[in-house]
């Protein structure tokens, strides 16, 4: 099994590359995965990602263990495992309440509808439900959220071709229908799996399952693990989108 740290900078090095979160380290966190390598310093850039580390936190917890880069709650996180379900929805609720009643407001109890529609606390969560992004197309400005909301996801993909530093993959996109925010049809996808000659997985071939975020391959996945971050990723969809309804409904 992956390192926790080093299966974390995998994940983290895409956002982080274009300055959207952690400590401004983007070259280390791609070297040290080229490198295949983890060490302290490598835990310490992880602590910076101030989206990740409480979930890290919460789960580790939750499952009674110590490390919050325990290589089975960083897979908990960004893709998936038996770990989200011994989060209690209770457990969830307060850990919202407690970071980010101080920082939105009252708008954190909007946060409490996905979490009691079943709402885990995986990425996706914080993508679809903490992010201001599904609140703005639900006003009817779609276009430009949509698609941050499919390049920040943790997707799965499988391989069709390779081109240089680029492949060539099929993976489900992300619609809207005016209500809900859905997985829709396989369609292509155009992305990177080196920058500077430094990449975070193996040459992958066709037939590869890997996982995408913003567009550059951070993993090597199973057919297993693929379908988990497929089927994780429904369960907070239909968590948002059941919340949405219930409000709408309320109001």
């Amino acid at each position: 099994m992956t390192a926790g740290p080093l299966l974390f900078a995998r994940y983290a090095y895409p956002p982080n590359s274009l300055g959207y979160c952690g400590a401004d380290e983007t070259r280390t966190l791609l070297e040290y995965g080229a490198a295949q390598a983890s060490d302290g310093g490598l835990a310490e850039l992880a602590r910076t990602f101030e989206g990740a580390w409480p979930y890290l936190t919460l789960i580790a917890a939750a499952n009674e263990i110590h490390d919050p880069l325990d290589p089975r709650v960083v897979e908990a996180y960004w893709v998936g495992n038996g770990l989200l379900r011994r989060v209690r929805p209770g457990t969830l609720a307060r850990h919202v309440e407690d970071r980010f009643a101080g920082r939105i407001g009252r708008g954190w109890r909007g946060l409490l509808g996905p979490v009691g529609a079943g709402a885990v606390p995986h990425h996706s969560f914080h993508v679809f439900a903490v992010y201001p992004w599904l609140g703005l197309m639900r006003t009817g400005v779609v276009e430009q959220p949509l698609h941050v909301l499919d390049q920040c996801r943790t997707t799965p993909a499988v391989v069709e071709s390779v081109d240089g530093d680029r492949l060539r993959v099929l993976a489900r996109t992300l619609t809207w229908d005016g209500r809900n925010l859905e997985l829709g049809p396989w369609a292509g996808r155009e992305v990177r799996w080196r920058d500077d000659g430094l990449s975070l997985v193996t040459a992958a071939k066709p037939g590869d399952w890997v996982a995408i975020h913003w567009d550059f391959v951070c993993d090597r996945l199973t057919r297993r693990a693929a379908t988990t971050l497929d089927q994780v990723t429904r369960t907070v969809l239909a968590s948002v989108n059941a919340s949405a309804a219930t409000a709408t409904a309320l109001g």
